[in-house]
C-alpha cells in the first residue's frame, strides 16, 4: 500500500503540480525517485500511462515517487520552454524532494521527452541512477548531452512509431555504454498492451541493484 497525495510547490514559472506516492514499506536511506512525462505539446502529462507504470514500479519496490506536470500542463503555471524551463522545473522538484529525504539517493526517470529533461538535469545534481524509457535521441539536442556518468536503465520499444529503435541502440553504445539496455519486441511508443512487461523489466533491473519487492 502507498499513501498518495497532490502537492503544489513554487518554481521559476509559478506553481508546479505534483503527485506524491509514499509506500508503507520504505526503508529510510533508500532511494527516492522523480518521473518526468512526455512532451507537453503532444498531450504529455504526469498521468500518462507509461509514467504511471514507472511510478507503480517504484512504489512496488518500496521507493517514494514523485510525478509532476511541466510548466503549462495541468495546474502548473507557465508555458512550454523547449526543454530549458522544463529542466528548471525538474530541478525545483528535486530540491523539494531532497529536503524531505536529505540522506536518500536520488533516481530520475523519464519517458520520451521526459527522458531528455532527465539527461539534462542530471548534469547539475548528484544522481545515483537513471531510467530512460523511449528516449527520443534524434531530437531536442540529445546528441549534445555528454556520455552518461551514472548507471542507467534504457528501455525501448522495438516497434516504436515515434522513436527509431536503431537510433536508440546506437546512442546507448556511444553515450551510455555502461547502461543496461532492453529492446522490448513488439512494443510501440506508448507500450500499448505491453505495460505489464515494461513494469516487470523495470522491477527486474532494480532488484538486481539490491532492492526487493
Amino acid at each position: 500500500m502507498a499513501e498518495q497525495f497532490e502537492k503544489i510547490i513554487t518554481g521559476a514559472a509559478g506553481h508546479i503540480e505534483m503527485l506524491v506516492q509514499l509506500p508503507d514499506d520504505y526503508l529510510p536511506g533508500g532511494p527516492v525517485a522523480i518521473i518526468c512525462h512526455p512532451h507537453p505539446l503532444h498531450g504529455g502529462t504526469m498521468t500518462n500511462k507509461v509514467v504511471h507504470t514507472i511510478a507503480r514500479s517504484f512504489v512496488e519496490l518500496g521507493l517514494p515517487s514523485v510525478r509532476f506536470n511541466f510548466r503549462g500542463v495541468g495546474k502548473s503555471d507557465g508555458n512550454y520552454d523547449a526543454g530549458r524551463g522544463e529542466v528548471d522545473d525538474l530541478l525545483t522538484v528535486i530540491s523539494w524532494l531532497q529536503k524531505q529525504y536529505p540522506e536518500a539517493p536520488l533516481w530520475l526517470a523519464g519517458f520520451s521527452f521526459g527522458s531528455y529533461v532527465v539527461t539534462r538535469a542530471q548534469l547539475f545534481v548528484d544522481v545515483e541512477r537513471l531510467l530512460l524509457i523511449a528516449p527520443p535521441v534524434t531530437r531536442y539536442g540529445f546528441s549534445k548531452v555528454p556520455p552518461l556518468a551514472v548507471p542507467a536503465l534504457v528501455i525501448q520499444g522495438g516497434e516504436d512509431e515515434v522513436v527509431d529503435a536503431q537510433a536508440v541502440d546506437e546512442w546507448v553504445a556511444e553515450k551510455a555504454p555502461k547502461a543496461t539496455y532492453h529492446c522490448l519486441e513488439g512494443a510501440g511508443h506508448f507500450f500499448h498492451g505491453r505495460l505489464v512487461a515494461l513494469r516487470e523489466l523495470i522491477k527486474e533491473d532494480l532488484n538486481k541493484v539490491g532492492l526487493s519487492n
